[in-house]
């Protein structure tokens, strides 16, 4: 048997080499080398190629005088026709890989390479050395040295060299994607009137409370592509094109693309209540922006500042300082740490990934702001506090628009630090908008906030879409989170006139409103707003009107923590609650010039925090509505009675329409009048002038 088993092994062994052995594999074969022994066709092909080249190969004029020296890198192969084709070529020169794909197309045909008689293709490398020698002189065809001077190389390492500059292929003309992208349009006022008419038009499905909109929605309605043919400023160079009309980076594939941005903010301006006299801003950061393939996109900017602003801002700023070392929290920006001796220094951060995964779905999962309503306020959730965490699902099918939101926000005061840490609590929010008719919209919101208190975190109940909240406080205990519900309406009177309202609804006793006591438990508030596009049938002017009016104690909590707030302001109104309020916008833009003016009247009811009076008015959310001083006659603007006025006047000119860029000049006039003075509350008129170029990304506001 041991000798059956040996046979066979040897039977085997001879059989492979002698298939090894009578396999013939032949080089291509030029003309000349057809009487060459077969052991000499590859030494007589690597001869003939190198004499077509040397023969035809012409050095460009300029090259040759300045006396280059160098090499052009050629990967080329001879098909199973016996053509010539060069693969991959690599020079300094363009011009040096031009001519050597000229000098291969005009090699003669040859006989093919075979393997075991049938024909093949063959891949070959070579370098063509500059200054052009003959390469094959003084070749001894019995040598390995010279056969291997043009060498076969795998399909693998062909595709290897060929990677990078396949990567470069791809790349085309830019196009700017991201008008038809699932990326944001950043969130502006003054910028989103711009096709406020074309989306609120009589007949349109649009859904326009849940913001910021996405490109893909507005596109529906506005011409991006031909605004941007229109504001194009013709210019040839470089330079030219990168500061009127483009990103400083723009690139694109079938697959993908991106843009990067710097961003500026630099600001310049005079407050006659500072003691410094000059206000400023000093921004600087950048943006990337893009998209992989139709489904994913992504955004990021990076902010760092350093700025110091009127005194009421400033003062307010302290106002809402965190606990340790750091003097202030900049409006709606974040913590602040001092700047020299009066100055602020802000960094801030943003960024988002936006998927869709359906044609009807967009997840968003990121860090910034978002705003329900249509008008310049918003009672429900708003944009002046500072970015934070998100995670946002628009859902949009038939007449109907869902949107879910759930957030991850910052207690930051003194009395809830735990470890030096800042205590954390989360907001869930619904908000359903449906198109009842062409002309009517109506919009239902609940939300709901609760804490990391007894170890809690971030509950799972609430991160079902559908549910209501209420159900959920039921289960988990009605002390261990604090709900709020509202709805919107808006009404196309017709293209050119929208009405527009919101409600909020914390808490309300049906009974004390038949009493007519007015108590402290009828804790809601209401808007009434009217936009009146193209007005008085001018082209691109927007007029608009909007009432406030948000009764003592809303958003307020007697678990101070489940207040309605993120870094010490408010997710809805700047103002917190107890306020009424009147606003009258106009916005004007004539192709890239525009102008905008905002005035606004209010009262405000304020606390003493003197000493002899400590009770909550109900203005301040962060405070415990139970610190009240009676339950009824609660009426708005009880406490320090406050009349303001503030009025903003701006006007400028776009730069750079593809990054926002703007330069602007704008007054700032406020007067603040309460009927008793303490400490932190007196009698303030201001005057602030501003001049500055801007990055346009997102709405100050610095009416508080």
């Amino acid at each position: 048997m041991k000798q059956f088993i040996v046979l066979v092994l040897l039977l085997v062994q001879y059989n492979f080499y002698a298939q090894d052995a009578f396999s013939v594999e032949k080089p291509p074969v030029f003309p000349n080398c057809e009487e060459v022994a077969i052991s000499d066709l590859q030494s007589c092909f690597n001869t003939q190629v190198y004499n077509e080249i040397h023969n035809n190969f012409k050095v460009p004029t300029n090259l040759t005088e300045a006396g280059f020296k160098g090499e052009v890198v050629v990967v080329f192969e001879v098909d199973t026709t016996g053509q010539f084709k060069i693969v991959y070529t690599d020079a300094i020169y363009s011009e040096l890989k031009d001519e050597a794909k000229r000098v291969f197309s005009e090699f003669p045909k040859v006989q093919p390479a075979t393997y075991n008689g049938k024909s093949t293709f063959k891949q070959y490398s070579l370098p063509i050395k500059i200054p052009l020698v003959n390469q094959a002189e003084g070749v001894n065809n019995t040598t390995s040295a010279n056969v291997n001077a043009t060498k076969a190389i795998s399909p693998l390492e062909l595709a290897a060299k060929k990677e990078y500059d396949n990567v470069n292929k791809e790349l085309k003309d830019f196009e700017n994607q991201a008008f038809k992208s699932q990326l944001n349009i950043q969130f502006t006022h003054s910028d989103y009137a711009r096709f406020d008419r074309q989306m609120n038009m009589v007949g349109t499905n649009s859904h326009t409370a849940s913001k910021p909109f996405l490109y893909e929605e507005v596109s529906k309605y506005f011409d991006f592509e031909a605004e941007q043919k229109e504001l194009y400023k013709d210019t040839e160079t470089w330079l030219g094109k990168k500061f009127w009309n483009e990103h400083l980076v723009q690139l694109q594939s079938d697959d993908y693309w991106f843009t990067v941005d710097p961003i500026l903010d630099l600001q310049v301006g005079a407050d006659s209540n500072l003691d410094a006299g000059t206000t400023y801003n000093n921004t600087r950061g950048f943006l990337i922006q893009g998209g992989l393939g139709k489904k994913l996109n992504f955004y990021a900017s990076v902010f760092e500042s350093q700025g110091r602003f009127a005194d009421y801002v400033n003062r307010y700023a302290e106002s809402l300082k965190a606990f340790g070392p750091d003097p202030a929290i900049i409006p709606g920006r974040g913590i602040a740490k001092r700047f020299k001796t009066d100055s602020y220094d802000y960094p801030v951060a943003e960024a988002y990934l936006s998927y869709a995964p359906a044609k009807f779905i967009n997840l968003q999962f990121g860090h910034g702001k978002n705003f329900i309503g249509d008008g310049y306020r918003s009672l429900l959730l708003s944009d002046v506090a500072s970015p934070h965490p998100f995670l946002k699902l628009n859902t949009k099918f038939w007449k109907i628009k869902y949107t879910n939101t759930w957030m991850w926000l910052k207690d930051v005061r003194d009395a809830v630090e735990v470890d030096n840490a800042f205590l954390t609590k989360y907001i869930a929010n619904h908000y359903l908008s449906w198109n009842a008719s062409k002309r009517l919209n109506i919009g239902l919101f609940e939300s709901v906030l609760w804490t990391n208190s007894n170890d809690r975190g971030f509950d799972v109940n609430y991160l079902n879409p559908i549910i209501f909240y209420r159900a959920i406080e039921f289960e988990t205990g009605q002390g261990a989170g604090n709900a709020l519900m509202g709805a919107t309406a808006k009404y196309k009177w017709n293209d050119d006139v929208n009405l527009y309202s919101q409600f909020i609804l914390d808490e309300f006793s049906l009974g004390d409103v038949k009493a007519g006591e007015k108590s402290w438990k009828n804790k809601f508030g209401y808007q009434l707003g009217v936009k009146y596009y193209n007005a008085f049938k001018v082209d691109n002017l927007l007029l608009q009107f909007e009432y406030n009016r948000v009764r003592p104690y809303t958003y307020s909590h007697n678990t101070v923590v489940l207040n309605y707030a993120h870094n010490n302001q408010s997710m809805a109104h700047l103002w917190g609650a107890n306020f009424s309020e009147a606003v009258i916008i106009g916005r004007y833009r004539y192709k890239r010039w525009f102008g905008d003016a905002k005035f606004i009247f209010g009262t405000r009811g304020l606390d003493f925090n003197d000493g002899t009076d400590d009770f909550s008015y109900g203005g301040d959310i962060y405070r415990n509505y139970n610190e009240r001083p009676f339950d009824t006659g609660v009426e708005v603007g009880q406490g320090i009675k406050t009349t303001t006025f503030n009025g903003n006047i701006q006007a400028g000119y776009v730069l750079n329409p593809a990054t926002n860029l703007k330069l602007f000049t704008d007054i700032t006039v406020r007067n603040f009048n309460p009927e008793a003075t303490t400490a932190t509350t007196f009698k303030n008129n201001t005057v602030w002038f501003n001049f500055g170029l801007r990055t346009d990304l997102f709405n100050w506001y610095f009416d508080n």
